[in-house]
């Protein structure tokens, strides 16, 4: 495999295995599985999904679902509050598949309503503690008068929210206690609307809760994404082990600095995004691993990306790295968020060396 600029590296077997538990999980729990694409953007990795059985998927965009269903998936939910300067692309797309929207306010609603005659399927998107958008879960009186926009002229589906809150969680009991809290919340939502709405949906979907929780109660679908990588942010939270991350970033080392214990490698911030952990107060933007012929192999001595600006990386090196690396080599770093490294490398290289896709 050549490499000779940032290129993210895909472990198909490690991704089909993720794939695969999760499709068993949702079975187990009689779940309907409706996946994020958003992470891997990937149609390649869409028929991995197909084959395991998945015929209903989420996105985030207008644009990720056209690409999707060109690529024949007849069933997704965008799960983003609806653009109503986009009603046009939305309208186009639903006369084709089976096209779920997103309704995060009342305002969002009665603007909605006045624009087309179209009978759309929708969501009301919940905010059961995340705090980024939607309607508050508690707040009954508003849900209703939401709703009641679009009585009879569009088609209810059911209510939708997403515990992002799991991502700052420090333990995995707070993410347990999370997912139940949202739980709770979420089934009161469905007590209360299911005599006027008997096929309500309710719909979650976070990878740690996804993961690590083995009770739905309430609960009649989820939306994981990110487990069909999982990251340095997935392992810090307990919620994979480590051998199940299934990419890595593989960067050319373009200068050394002996004096201070430092790599500069061709990868920056418009190559892993500038989100971070904190390791004993210092950022740590992914971790170095050994590359092999097969995959990745983590070092005895650990190293870390401490440092992002447009495309220069500068890694903080151990001395074992420092005494075998040279000008050219390339290193692996797993990244700590693999959602948004995947959307800025915007392909992926497989080990028997093929290039997949990506919208």
């Amino acid at each position: 495999m050549i490499i000779t600029k940032p290129t993210l590296l895909l472990d198909l077997q490690k991704c089909r295995k993720n794939i695969y538990k999760m499709v068993a999980k949702a079975k187990k729990n009689d779940l309907i599985f409706r996946p994020h694409f958003k992470t891997h953007q990937s149609i390649q990795i869409g028929e991995i999904f197909r084959k395991a059985g998945v015929d209903k998927i989420t996105v985030s965009s207008i644009g990720m679902a056209q690409y999707f269903a060109d690529a024949g998936w007849e069933d997704i939910t965008i799960a983003f509050p609806f653009n109503i300067l986009e009603i046009s692309e939305f309208e186009e797309l639903a006369e084709k598949i089976d096209l779920n929207v997103l309704i995060s306010s009342k305002a969002s609603a009665e603007k909605l309503i006045t624009l087309t005659n179209r009978k759309l399927n929708y969501f009301i998107e919940v905010d059961a503690g995340y705090h980024r958008s939607g309607l508050d879960a508690e707040n009954l009186e508003q849900i209703e008068n939401t709703i009641s926009i679009f009585r009879n002229k569009h088609i209810f589906k059911g209510f939708l929210t997403h515990s992002g809150n799991t991502y700052q969680a420090r333990s995995k009991e707070e993410i347990l206690k999370i997912h139940k809290d949202t739980s709770t919340k979420m089934k009161a939502l469905k007590d209360k609307f299911i005599d006027q709405y008997p096929n309500i949906i309710i719909s979650t979907g976070d990878t740690p809760s996804c993961t690590l929780a083995n009770d739905f109660d309430g609960i009649d679908e989820i939306r994981p994404g990110n487990f069909v990588f999982f990251d340095l942010m997935q392992y810090n939270l307990g919620v994979c082990k480590f051998d199940e991350i299934a990419v890595c970033a593989a960067c050319p080392v373009v200068d050394i600095n002996p004096a201070r214990n430092q790599i500069v490698i061709y990868g920056g911030g418009v190559h892993f995004s500038k989100e971070y952990l904190l390791n004993n107060g210092n950022k740590n933007f992914g971790e170095v691993v050994n590359l092999t012929s097969s995959g990745w192999q983590r070092s005895e001595k650990l190293s870390w990306l401490t440092s992002l600006s447009q495309e220069h990386g500068i890694i903080q090196a151990s001395d074992e790295l420092m005494n075998k690396i040279a000008i050219g080599d390339i290193v692996g770093i797993i990244p700590v968020h693999s959602c948004m490294t995947a959307n800025l490398m915007g392909s992926y290289k497989t080990f028997d060396d093929n290039s997949l896709d990506h919208k």
